[in-house]
């Protein structure tokens, strides 16, 4: 297919509404009842996913904001809560913010684990979320239901691993349970636990199966983790290759 016919087939998929094109979005966010970090995963049928989609906050929660998104909504929903709302308060003032909320899907997870979620009605199917225990799974425009369901059971089965290995299996569960209409083009993860920064934020923009690339980088990256988090207080230790020989890796 030439380049020109697959813009045509993608502006075919795309509804307009006044300024807006909708965005095609699958999602899991999330708390760890064990060490309290929280983060999001989450792919698209557009670029750069991560810098609209997750926002999070050590020690404050988690939102997730996709469809029609407006992405000013991650930053506010994270000050709402770090002013002490609970996840169900900061939705519903989401909510009566915005006069475009039926074309939105907005999760939130906040520092106990609560979950508040909403599928705006102008959403296109299948649409729909489903709240778990300290979880959300939400997406829209998906091939059919199983892409949240795959998310969900993925997230439960794994409990005894870290929260960024829980969020990247399900949202590759997402991905092979159908994803969404007319595939996938980015994906990303982000993870803050108990630093003043996320632990994990990466992003895989512009790929064919951005959910595999991810994995790649999150393979790559995962091992650095504890690396990063010596170094930020003890720079002495040098570089990783060091690092990792003297921990005998």
């Amino acid at each position: 297919m030439t380049t020109i016919a697959i813009l045509v087939s993608r502006m075919k998929e795309c509804v307009v509404s006044g300024f807006s094109i909708e965005f095609n979005t699958f999602t899991i966010l999330g708390r760890c009842p064990k060490t309290g970090a929280l983060g999001v995963a989450t792919s698209t049928g557009e670029m750069a996913v991560g810098s609209r989609v997750p926002f999070v906050k050590t020690g404050v929660g988690a939102v997730a904001t996709q469809a029609l998104t407006d992405p000013r909504h991650g930053p506010k929903g994270l000050t709402m809560l770090e002013d002490g709302l609970s996840a169900a308060d900061t939705l519903e003032k989401l909510v009566a913010s915005d006069p475009h909320i039926e074309t939105r899907q907005i999760g939130v997870v906040d520092a106990q684990g609560r979950t508040a979620v909403r599928t705006g009605s102008e959403n296109r199917d299948w649409k729909g979320h489903h709240e778990g225990d300290q979880f959300i799974a939400m997406g829209n425009r998906l091939t059919s239901e199983a892409t949240v369901t795959a998310m969900a059971e993925a997230y439960r089965a794994s409990t005894n691993e870290a929260l960024e290995v829980r969020l990247m299996l399900a949202i590759e569960a997402g991905r092979d349970a159908g994803g969404q209409h007319g595939g996938q083009r980015s994906a990303a993860i982000k993870v803050c636990d108990d630093l003043e920064y996320p632990i994990v934020d990466l992003r895989a923009d512009d790929y064919d199966d951005p959910a595999a690339e991810l994995r790649r980088l999150f393979d790559t990256y995962k091992p650095r983790i504890p690396y990063y988090r010596v170094r930020a207080a003890d720079p002495s230790i040098g570089p990783f290759y060091l690092w990792k020989e003297k921990q005998g890796l």
